[in-house]
């Protein structure tokens, strides 16, 4: 990947959230990315309804959007907020909607969603194998500890003089006594 197309990747990385165990872009986003009105957008997405099943995009329940509300700090309804829950969609929804906006900057940017889907499913999978191997590693070094203990207290054991044992000093001849 050339780095002015990383650099387009990068800002739409940022945009891309879990929600319900899947990675998603918000319409919102979409529409900014796409060149559209987020209006407009899901105006083709309902023209198009059979297009989008449920494992392409779904709508946000009150809660979530809430939540989200209060973590990137959107308008309040009632002063030019939004009067439903926004849709989320996954990588496939992204490019089946700009295949129903039919626009070109869509179909171009449609490649950079991708691509930030695709980077941030690896660095996931990254993450996951190095947890593994920690996980491993730490199983393997349980217990020791103790052995390496175990082995100095040994080696300290083999390094410190005998006690002396009682009895007369000295060579005893034998036949003699005293």
């Amino acid at each position: 990947m050339k780095k002015n197309e990383m650099a387009l990747v990068k800002p739409v990385e940022s945009r891309i959230l879990i929600l319900r165990g899947h990675k998603v872009i918000l319409d919102s986003d979409l529409a900014e990315l796409y060149g559209v009105p987020a209006k407009r957008l899901n105006e083709q997405v309902k023209r198009n309804a059979e297009r989008f099943p449920a494992d392409f995009m779904f709508q946000l329940s009150a809660k979530e959007h809430d939540f989200l509300r209060s973590q990137i700090a959107t308008s309040k309804k009632g002063r030019g907020g939004r009067r439903y829950p926004p849709y989320a969609f996954t990588e496939h929804g992204a490019i089946m909607a700009a295949t129903v906006l039919n626009s070109e900057r869509a179909v171009e940017m449609s490649v950079f969603v991708v691509r930030a889907f695709v980077r941030l499913r690896e660095t996931l999978s990254r993450n996951r194998q190095v947890a593994a191997k920690l996980a491993e590693l730490e199983r393997k070094l349980k217990g020791h500890d103790t052995v390496i203990e175990d082995l100095i207290e040994a080696i300290q054991e083999m390094m410190s003089p005998e006690p002396a044992k009682e009895g007369p000093i000295g060579f005893k001849l034998p036949g003699k006594s005293g």
